[in-house]
């Protein structure tokens, strides 16, 4: 799995002029399945994330975590971020997981973060969505279960 995290101070997404998630203050995540993933790559990135110490604290340091700052989630499902561009001109996309098993794994992955005690928000899988956001920072990761 890939996830490309930004802290930002307001979300949304829209699908066809609809907002269907949005939120305040926490970290819009784009979240790329390989045909590989498993239960265990989503566990490992939902503790990363859920850990990962971002948010600066009353010093202005990157000392907080999403869960210490009380900070939301909007989780997108972005399936372009496993698109090989290395040859010609046209992205290929094999290396993505199918649908059916990268939404399994997309509403585990968002359940897990459920779990944790944080405020998920989401896209809709498949759909063609407006994103709009406040990077705030800016500061974006890209995390990856598998070492590359």
């Amino acid at each position: 799995m890939k996830v490309v995290l930004q802290r930002t101070k307001k979300a949304a997404v829209h699908i066809d002029g609809e907002c269907v998630g949005q939120i305040q203050n926490g970290v819009v995540l784009l979240v790329g399945i390989t045909h590989e993933d498993t239960i265990e790559d989503a566990e490992y990135l939902v503790e990363k994330i859920t850990h990962l110490r971002i948010f600066e604290d009353e010093n202005g340091k990157m000392n907080m975590s999403l869960k210490d700052s009380k900070g939301q989630v909007l989780s997108v499902s972005q399936f372009t971020l496993y698109g090989d561009t290395r040859k010609g001109r046209r992205p290929n996309f094999t290396d993505a997981a199918k649908p059916e098993q990268a939404l399994e794994l997309y509403k585990t992955f968002n359940q897990l973060l459920r779990e944790k005690g944080l405020h998920v928000e989401t896209g809709r899988f498949g759909a063609m969505m407006d994103v709009s956001l406040v990077n705030d920072g800016p500061v974006t990761f890209i995390l990856e279960s598998k070492k590359v």
